[in-house]
């Protein structure tokens, strides 16, 4: 099944994607007002927004709603929807296919995400056996740390770009800077940033971004 999504450019002939997952109970339209912020001269730039499935989500009652995968009780660390996780990463993995097909290469395809969608974004660079370009992770974690070690580490050295907020109440600060320092002792390139801030992402956040991809992808 592929999953609907919205898609956005900056510019004519974009040079580099990036395939952006929101969060719990969000959708595509949850960030796509963010493209303008990225218009960068000479660096088009081509956004997809995908939209996660609709599943029942037990910490919320069983509602059903956009979602990555379950969550299945408040530490979120602890109680894995490890079967949600492996079905959103092969949707993930096809989004990324779509984006060969059209002509891209995989050293031009970036992972984004928030909170779960973070988590997501950093569960597929971990796991995938091509190089990618990057991976952007916000306010999120490592859902299955033990897979780690059985990963290839194709995108070791590749720029991961990951921020989290200091005060925030959902995804604990603590397991972002954990899950930083995971990967980091695993070998992983991590350019890592934090703000004053809840369970969001702030204008400093974006143009921190918007800093890196320029230090990163503008030739």
């Amino acid at each position: 099944m592929s999953l609907e999504r919205i898609t956005s450019q900056t510019g004519d002939c974009p040079k580099i994607v990036i395939i952006w997952m929101h969060g719990l109970g969000a959708d595509g339209n949850d960030f796509a007002p963010i493209v303008p912020e990225f218009n960068i001269t000479d660096l088009p730039i081509k956004f997809v927004f995908p939209h996660a499935p609709k599943i029942p989500v037990t910490i919320n009652g069983g509602m059903v709603m956009r979602a990555w995968y379950d969550i299945l009780a408040m530490d979120i660390d602890r109680h894995i929807d490890k079967q949600g996780i492996l079905t959103s990463v092969n949707h993930i993995h096809d989004l990324i296919d779509e984006q060969l097909k059209q002509g891209f290469s995989y050293d031009q395809i970036i992972l984004a995400g928030f909170s779960q969608g973070a988590a997501m974004s950093i569960q597929v660079a971990t796991q995938y056996q091509n190089k990618l370009a990057g991976l952007i992770a916000l306010s999120g974690y490592l859902p299955i740390p033990e897979q780690l070690e059985k990963s290839a580490g194709t995108n070791k050295k590749i720029p991961f770009f990951m921020g989290h907020g200091s005060q925030d109440p959902v995804v604990p600060f603590e397991l972002g800077v954990n899950s930083k320092e995971t990967l980091s002792k695993a070998g992983y390139q991590i350019d890592w940033h934090d703000y004053p801030i809840q369970h969001g992402v702030c204008m400093d956040e974006i143009l921190d971004i918007k800093k890196w991809i320029i230090k990163n992808f503008k030739k």
